[in-house]
């Protein structure tokens, strides 16, 4: 099946941009992706690298991907042309080189290029969809060339991921999805890699989806390895996934739906915040710039759920008395809000606040209370987010404060009534919103991040006073970042003669939400991407008594 050199790029010396020309450049690796909130340690992205510009037209030897002297790629034309997968390209070599998120580069490169709006959302699924199924399009490709993919130049293969998602993940016809993604090639790479995608791609057509799947299938080893290819997981996400059904008594055979899930397009939630917005008010003013009637949330009792349209063109978000927020994440903040207390009620505290979402939601609430919330957080560019996201709130019932989660316990010990832990995870629980997190994170960074969730947990445990109540919330399923957790610190606390009550957060849900999640029965609670349509949050209320 493997295509040859001569077959795929013409004859070997010939395939400009084919080959790997630096063995140095790895692909976008490390622990960035998801929503890593350190609040001790917060890491950027990177910045963005200049890039040089071409002019001319023709076969360019900046298409071969090799590096200028000072360490740079030879200038990839930016996308000036609204040429729709041009951007998306572009997209996938930032989230590449760059380490960044596409969440945050897709809006600032669709603002500069301006694109039709049909374009846009053209460029969008193209871009999202390749960075969810890569690792299937990657298992696919692999029967399509001679040599193993890590050799190929970073910028071609990109390029043919992009042409496997418009033909097996698009409805694109074959004859565009092909000579579309040729000339894409031939524009950032060369002639030579442009006939090498032309060989590859063709290779490609010889199936059918279906024929393709099953032939994963049969690669596989197991059920598990089977999955992975499929479902487009890595491997260690996969286990831990199943690993996490099983703590939750969920069947096994729900592991398929779930990884599946990851792979869809999440619907837009806004949360109208209490006493700024009603979700029926919010909802009329979303319906004037959508084109069919929002719905009420499943989850949430603040929720709207866009069926399309604009967020930004809402009124309501503009001035930030609604925003765009996970139903899933705006009922574990609610159920802090709600949790039973003993004595005052007057103090709270979200002690890794950024970007602001809940924040936003809790003061809304504190508001309605007669309650003040400190909002926590270290790196400056959140806190700043959180400013934004708070501002129709006084700016005496919210104040934003940096410093190091873990010192709180240490520094205000016993002064606060209500604590939110929403901890730096792996954002396992976002795949659909965060594609390229599950090629970043390893087995490794989750155990480190547990480390850190112990450390965060045990601090808001300290600084709570007794008979207040804590929320641990992760946006992850992974047992190592939500039971163990949780398991961990109160026993150390018990065996130091410190007291934990476990309330029942299934309970709590069940109060407040609509519609009662499916492990509402659970003492803490975990929510589903294939059940609830929310990300996968947890959370874990837990009350102090001395």
């Amino acid at each position: 099946m493997g295509a040859s050199g001569e077959h795929a790029g013409g004859r070997r010396g010939q395939t400009s941009g084919v080959h790997r020309q630096d063995q140095g450049r790895g692909r976008a690796g490390g622990c960035g992706g998801g929503e890593r909130r350190r609040c001790g340690d917060d890491q950027e992205n990177r910045g963005e690298q200049h890039r040089r510009r071409r002019t001319g037209r023709g076969e360019r030897d900046r298409g071969t991907g090799r590096r200028s002297h000072d360490g740079r790629e030879r200038g990839r034309r930016q996308c000036t042309t609204g040429d729709a997968r041009s951007l998306a390209l572009e997209a996938l070599t930032k989230v590449r080189r760059d380490d960044a998120f596409a969440n945050l580069v897709l809006p600032t490169l669709l603002e500069r290029v301006r694109l039709e709006r049909r374009d846009a959302a053209f460029a969008t699924a193209l871009t999202y969809g390749t960075l969810r199924l890569r690792g299937r399009y990657d298992a696919v490709l692999s029967h399509c060339v001679d040599r193993p993919l890590g050799q190929l130049d970073d910028d071609v293969l990109d390029i043919l991921r992009l042409g496997a998602h418009q033909l097996m993940g698009m409805r694109v016809p074959t004859h565009a999805a092909v000579s579309s993604t040729v000339d894409l090639a031939s524009d950032a790479a060369g002639r030579g890699a442009a006939a090498f995608v032309n060989a590859v791609l063709r290779r490609v057509c010889e199936r059918d989806l279906d024929a393709w799947l099953a032939q994963l299938r049969a690669d596989a080893p197991d059920e598990a390895g089977a999955l992975a290819a499929v479902e487009s997981h890595p491997l260690w996400v996969v286990k831990a996934m199943r690993q996490a059904l099983l703590a939750q008594d969920r069947p096994v055979e729900e592991l398929a739906d779930l990884l599946h899930a990851d792979n869809t397009d999440p619907e837009v939630a806004l949360c109208a915040r209490p006493g700024l917005v009603s979700p029926e008010h919010l909802a009329k003013e979303a319906g004037s710039v959508t084109s069919r009637e929002p719905r009420p949330g499943d989850v949430s009792p603040c929720a709207v759920v866009l069926t399309g349209g604009d967020p930004g063109r809402i009124r309501a978000v503009r001035e930030s008395r609604a925003g765009v927020e996970d139903e899933g994440s705006q009922l574990v903040a609610l159920m802090l809000a709600d949790a039973p207390l003993k004595g005052r009620d007057e103090r709270w505290l979200d002690l890794c606040a950024g970007p602001g979402g809940k924040a936003a939601l809790l003061g809304a609430r504190a508001l309605q209370r007669g309650a003040r919330l400190v909002a926590n957080e270290t790196a400056p560019h959140r806190a700043r987010l959180i400013e934004t996201c708070v501002r129709a709130l006084p700016r005496d019932v919210v104040a934003v404060r940096r410093g190091d989660g873990r010192r709180f316990g240490h520094d205000e010990p016993a002064a606060w009534d209500r604590v939110l832990v929403d901890a730096p995870c792996s954002g396992l629980g976002s795949l659909r919103r965060r594609p390229e997190a599950r090629w970043r994170r390893t087995a490794k960074d989750v155990n480190e991040l547990a480390e850190l969730q112990r450390e965060l947990l045990t601090s808001a445990l300290a600084t709570v006073r007794p008979g207040g109540v804590v929320a641990y919330t992760t946006c992850s399923p992974h047992v190592l970042e939500t039971e163990y957790v949780v398991r961990d610190v109160t026993r150390r606390l018990d065996r130091r003669g410190q007291r934990v009550e476990v309330l029942h957060a299934g309970n709590a849900a069940t109060r407040l939400a609509p519609r009662p999640p499916a492990g509402a029965e659970r003492r803490m609670l975990q929510l589903w991407p294939h059940l609830e349509g929310t990300d996968a949050m947890f959370c874990a209320l837990l009350r102090r008594v001395d």
